[in-house]
Formats: structure tokens, sequence, C-alpha cells
């Protein structure tokens, strides 16, 4: 397993924000590998900017490893869920400009609750629209990624479904979509810390999917919530499975990065068994 740094960890949506060349910079002087790069970070999608930020990359001897982005396929109307599709298309498009593997994909809510702070205080729960069911739901996001994934193989790009809020809030509502859609360039991204509660069992049933992981750290108090992870028991589920892949952190607590990260990023490393982050 090989450790990298999300650029999320340096910005929680807050000015002022932090530049991917910053991140790059810093996960380099950290002895990471890779990098996991926010989409809402990035200053523009020109390919000028995409050129820059993989130069940087490769003369830190940093890979670029994931795109996180974000998606809605959750919507009755054909129309929005038709931009959400060209949206993921283009970020597909960027991908493969800053030769990243692999994009985080989202399936999307109702948005019935229209709150982040108020579905964080409901546990990520929220009604169906009027006179729709999850049913439908699971349908739409079934279709809208079958229509993404031709281009993810034409681009060699990975479409990577995370557990995050709505269809996927649940290791059944990750499984469901994926193995709906058996494809090489579909699989699981693992977040650490959208199970909010009794994660270690739901982990363990998305573990031989996945292709990328996440792992959140809560130091000085989570933004939304705190979990209090077990990352050798975490390492151990991944061990099980041989996952090969990359452990990105995501810091999500309030205490500066400037300690928060290295702090974290030893604690991985050590339950990692020393494979995360080979470099001295």
């Amino acid at each position: 397993m090989k450790l990298g740094i999300s650029t999320y960890s340096y910005w929680h949506f807050r000015d002022p924000k932090v530049s991917i060349e910053t991140v790059i910079d810093k996960a380099a002087a950290l002895g990471v590998e890779g990098v996991d790069v926010l989409h809402q970070q990035m200053d523009s999608e020109e390919p000028s900017y995409l050129q820059r930020l993989k130069r940087r990359a490769f003369v830190n001897g940093i890979d670029l490893i994931n795109l996180s982005i974000h998606q809605n396929f959750v919507s009755p109307d054909a129309d929005v869920r038709r931009e959400q599709i060209e949206h993921t298309l283009r970020c597909i498009e960027i991908a493969y400009g800053l030769g990243i593997p692999c994009i985080r994909l989202n399936s999307g809510r109702w948005g019935t609750i229209k709150s982040f702070n108020e579905l964080m205080a409901n546990s990520g729960n929220e009604p169906p629209l009027p006179g729709y069911t999850e049913e439908d739901a699971f349908s739409w996001c079934i279709d809208s990624i079958e229509k993404c994934l031709p281009r993810a193989e034409e681009c060699g790009v990975i479409l990577a479904l995370e557990n995050h809020w709505g269809l996927t809030q649940t290791p059944d509502g990750v499984l469901r979509i994926v193995n709906a859609i058996p494809s090489p360039w579909l699989g699981v991204l693992m977040d650490t810390g959208n199970f909010l509660e009794e994660p270690y069992e739901k982990l363990e049933m998305l573990a031989p999917k996945a292709v990328f992981v996440h792992a959140k750290t809560y130091d000085g108090g989570g933004e939304w919530y705190t979990l209090d992870l077990d990352y050798d028991r975490i390492a151990a589920i991944l061990a099980k499975v041989n996952y090969p892949g990359y452990v990105s952190l995501e810091f999500e607590g309030k205490e500066d990065a400037k300690t928060a990260v290295p702090r974290s990023l030893r604690m991985l490393r050590q339950a990692l068994g020393g494979k995360g982050g080979t470099r001295p």
C-alpha cells in the first residue's frame, strides 16, 4: 500500500484557498508518493494549468493519483441528469489530461435537506422527493454511470464510487450500483470516515472491490463530526483482501493542517506496517 494526501486535507472549502501546487510541494516534503486532487480546489480547467500541475508533480517525484469530483445523478429531471453526465465526462477528460488514472464518483442525493450541516445532524438521512422512491434513484444513478463508462475506458480512467451520502450511505447501496454494472472501469472508493456507526463490518463489505481508499482523521475535532477510527483494524481489513493501492489521507479536523497532517501520516505509516509512503 502506498500513501497519498488529499488536497482537501489543507482546504475545507473556506478562504483562503490552498493551491494544488502548494499541496504537491508539501507532499514531497513529507515523503508521500501521491496527491489526490479535489476538483473544486483547482484554479482552472484550462490545458495550460493542467500541464503546469503535471510538471510540478513530476519534478517533485509525486504521482497525481485521483481526481475527487462531485456530481448528483439523483434527479427525476432527465436534463439535470444529462448535465451531470456531461460534467463527469469533462472530469474524465481533465483526469486524462493530468495523467490521473482514477476519479472519485458520487451517486448523489435527493436534496430534500438543503443544508449540509443539517444533513450531518440527521446522520446523512433525508427523505425522497414526493412521488418518487429509492428504486427510481438507483435506476437513474446506474443508467447515468453506464453512460460515462465508454469515455472512462477510452481515457483509461477508473470510476471509483465512494461511500458518501445519499444512495451510497450504506455498503449495500454502493454494492448495488457497482454490481449492477460489471465493468473493469468501475470500482469502489472506500472512505473510512463516511460510515458514522459500526464502520468496520461495513468497510469489510467494500474492501474486496476497493480501487482507492480515503483515510479520514479528525485532529482538533471534526468539521462536522468526529470518529475514533482504529487504523490498525482498518489496515488488517485491507491486508485481508490484499489491497495493493493508495491510501490517501483526508484530514478533516480543525487543527492546523501544518501539524495535524504530519501526525496523521505518522499514524497511518505505523498502521500500514511501514508500507505507506516508502520514500525517506
